[in-house]
This record gives C-alpha cells, structure tokens and sequence, in this order.
C-alpha cells in the first residue's frame, strides 16, 4: 500500500529543482569578481513542468538544464554577474522553498491525522 500519492513526488522535485537554482545562484554571487566569469542559471518554470510530465509518465527525471544567461550587462572584466539581480533571484527561490515546505508539511500533516483516526 503506498501512503504517499504523486503530489509528493511533485512537491519533492520541487525543492530539489529550487534547491539547483539557490546554488546556481550562490555561485553567481561567488564568482562576481572573477574575471571573466559569465552568470548561469535554469528556467525554473520549463524545468518544473518537464519534470512533471516525467513523474506523471513514470520516466526517469532529468538534470535539470544550466544555461549561460544572456542580456546582461558584461564589465570591464568579462564578468557579468550583477548582485542586484542574484539576490533577486535568491529571494524568489527562498520563497518558492518556503512554500514547498509548507505544502509537503500539510501532506504528511494529513497522513499523520488520517493514521491515528482510529486512535480516537
């Protein structure tokens, strides 16, 4: 019998997905004075929707895919990592984490209630 449904799987991927883009994130912020040094990133959304298909097609789940980001402003240097826009980023993700704690806590939260029902 299996307790928990694909939601779960879901929610999993979720944060391991929001988890890549934090430490994409924190390696941007590193490296913004190595020269040279081009700033990459995923597409969060593309990545979450693929992933979703696979859980719901039973397939392997894929790394996700780290681009260089495009359009931004290069210095000097070579380097185009720009703080504001990382530290954007992270605050997004945060939050994107935060909320999927939240969610799985309610799924096992409701797993936990329907378990001890005939304790009562």
């Amino acid at each position: 019998m299996e307790i928990t449904g694909t939601l779960n799987s879901e929610l999993a991927r979720y944060l391991d997905l929001d988890t890549r883009e934090i430490q994409l994130t924190a390696s941007n912020m590193a490296n913004i004075d190595t020269p040279g040094y081009r700033a990459v990133g995923m597409d969060f959304e593309a990545e979450m929707k693929q992933a979703m298909q696979s859980i719901e097609a039973g397939t392997a789940l894929h790394n996700p895919h780290v681009k260089q980001v495009d359009g931004l402003i290069v210095r000097p240097d070579g380097n185009d990592v720009s703080m504001d826009r990382e530290s954007l980023h992270l605050a997004a993700a945060q939050l994107r984490f935060k909320v999927g704690v939240a969610l799985l806590k309610n799924q096992f939260s409701d797993i936990m209630s329907a378990i001890h029902a005939d304790a009562k």
